[in-house]
């Protein structure tokens, strides 16, 4: 016998497909999100538009854009730097951001002084109040962990002087951007908040010879004067409680990942200061090692330093000098940092002149300087909003490296391997 078809009671054989298909999608997006970032970056980045973000983050004009994040930015030099920091300082600055700025014990106490003359004196830095030097310098030996305890100061310093900053930048003097603060701003406000850019392996290389298993003592632990590393005729073995990683001394770090490392509610942070107290080149391995064997960040690394470097051939240790000749493979390589550069060198002027629109001695230009409409040129005529930016084609160029390396394909294999 047939049955009725009742019109409120539609035959229900279609809710097992959808049921089925439903379960399939959300497994589907677990395992997708689970591989990936707490978020992406949006495609649209919306470049050339300026962008106004009032001091709880709310946007005004481009209402719906993400917050606009903040930098931390250590600048460190030696003896004969003060003018090369100086220059950095005012190609990499945006109120926005805070800057420590630090030379050495080797430096005069003289230089050291006219850098803080300047940051006095200057009425941009007077106005927003974001720079900072270090008046009691550290001695700092090369290859030696007084250089990871220098950074280590002075992010404790940047966690107390400056509350609500996102990333950490640690810049030398021989160090350039390629691009305006505006540009990196911008883009930046479209990634989680919780990726650390830290170029890592757990292939040691040479280093596991040269490194890991030799004892180098520093002497600046103990002396005021500057020297190499002794070197101990012991040898260690490998450590079996933790993996070690190595990689590039230039970070990009998250203000959550530094407070665990300062603070040390675990004992990781302060069991590997303890370890690469005697270890050549610390910090091309201490945050590597932290954020490699911690469960809570070992999944928000980006094997990557942002920055362009040639490396001497062979060995493939140091950087060398860029020139003009690199100019162009700079550009495109869209990174927002490039090293190593001389002081005053000619291709300095070029970035200045072609990528940061800069004049001698001035600050690059950005929505937040408001220059004379004779010179475009000339220094800030006014103070517009510190949380203004008006992103360049520039910004499309990082976009484009930053899609890359967040995608599936290179994101989670290139994790702490």
């Amino acid at each position: 016998m047939k049955k009725n078809h009742n019109p409120y009671y539609p035959d229900r054989k279609w809710l097992m497909p959808l049921a089925v298909f439903c379960l399939l999608l959300l497994i589907f997006l677990l395992i997708v999100t689970s591989g990936h970032p707490k978020s992406s970056p949006d495609a649209n980045f919306s470049h050339g538009a300026t962008r106004f973000v009032d001091s709880n983050g709310n946007e005004g004009l481009g209402l719906g854009l993400p917050p606009l994040p903040r930098f931390a930015y250590l600048i460190s030099g030696t003896k004969g730097d003060g003018g090369s920091i100086r220059r950095l300082l005012q190609a990499a600055y945006h109120p926005r951001n805070y800057y420590l700025l630090h030379l050495d014990l080797e430096a005069s106490d003289s230089e050291r002084l006219e850098l803080a003359k300047y940051v006095k004196s200057e009425s941009v830095l007077r106005e927003f109040r974001n720079v900072m030097v270090v008046g009691k310098a550290n001695l700092i030996t090369d290859k030696g962990p007084t250089m990871i305890a220098s950074t280590l100061q002075a992010i404790a310093i940047l966690l107390k002087r400056a509350k609500d900053w996102d990333w950490f930048i640690n810049l030398s003097a021989s160090d350039y951007p390629l691009l305006p603060q505006d540009d990196l701003l911008h883009v930046f406000s479209y990634l989680p908040r919780d990726l650390n850019f830290v170029e890592h392996t757990s292939n040691l290389g040479w280093k596991e010879d040269l490194g890991a298993k030799t004892i180098i003592i520093d002497p600046a632990l103990y002396h005021t004067k500057k020297s190499g590393v002794f070197w101990a005729k012991e040898r260690r073995s490998i450590p079996s409680s933790f993996k070690l990683f190595t990689g590039s001394s230039l970070v990009v770090l998250t203000k959550p990942f530094l407070e665990f490392c300062i603070w040390g509610w675990d004992n990781l942070p302060r069991t590997l200061l303890m370890y690469y107290t005697n270890f050549l080149s610390s910090p091309e391995g201490y945050f590597h090692t932290i954020i490699c064997n911690h469960k809570d960040y070992q999944n928000t690394t980006i094997n990557q330093d942002l920055h362009y470097m040639k490396w001497d051939n062979p060995p493939n240790q140091h950087p060398i000098n860029l020139t003009s000749e690199h100019f162009i493979d700079m550009v495109q390589s869209g990174l927002p940092f490039a090293q190593s550069f001389a002081e005053n060198s000619s291709v300095l002027n070029r970035i200045d002149e072609e990528l940061l629109k800069r004049s001698s001695g001035q600050f690059t230009p950005g929505a937040w300087c408001v220059r004379s409409p004779v010179s475009e040129k000339g220094p800030c005529v006014a103070y517009g909003s510190s949380s203004a930016v008006k992103p360049t084609s520039s910004s499309k160029r990082l976009e484009k490296i930053l899609v890359k390396l967040l995608d599936h394909e290179n994101f989670r294999p290139r994790q702490c391997r």
